[in-house]
């Protein structure tokens, strides 16, 4: 059994390829990776600890989606949540994620709460970033 303590609230990701996701977190966001078990020749758990914050995710397992009850974007064609991300410098964030091929959905623009952009990983996930306005 892990010791790995979790914050309050972790969003957990479906990833069809979950250890090439891990990778690519960790190029783009910095990610380290904290606990992981392969099951069945696949990513059964790991956490991601991003900006200070915790990310659970593993591959798909369509077989057990009775037992699981959540889907890959691959899956589904698309995503339904947005995960924010805070961080300190959004343009720098935003650069090294699209520079690691992340899509771009929105460029980093300042907003009335403070500045603001979004992205898709290259897993389907969408990303906001959020952080202290330039202007």
């Amino acid at each position: 059994m892990s010791e790995q303590t979790y914050p309050p609230v972790s969003p957990y990701l479906m990833v069809r390829g979950a250890a090439e996701a891990i990778a690519w977190y960790r190029k783009a966001f910095d990610a380290v990776e904290t606990e992981r078990y392969d099951h069945e020749g696949r990513v059964g758990h790991s956490t991601l600890r991003i900006n200070g914050g915790a990310v659970m995710l593993s591959d798909e397992y369509p077989e057990y989606q009775d037992k699981v009850g959540t889907q890959s974007p691959a899956q589904l064609g698309g995503t339904t949540t947005t995960i924010t991300l805070s961080v300190d410098d959004v343009d720098a964030w935003f650069d090294r994620a699209t520079a690691a091929g992340a899509s771009t959905l929105r460029a980093p623009q300042d907003e009335f709460y403070g500045r603001h952009a979004k992205l898709r990983d290259p897993f389907g996930h969408v990303w906001s970033l959020v952080g202290p306005a330039k202007g």
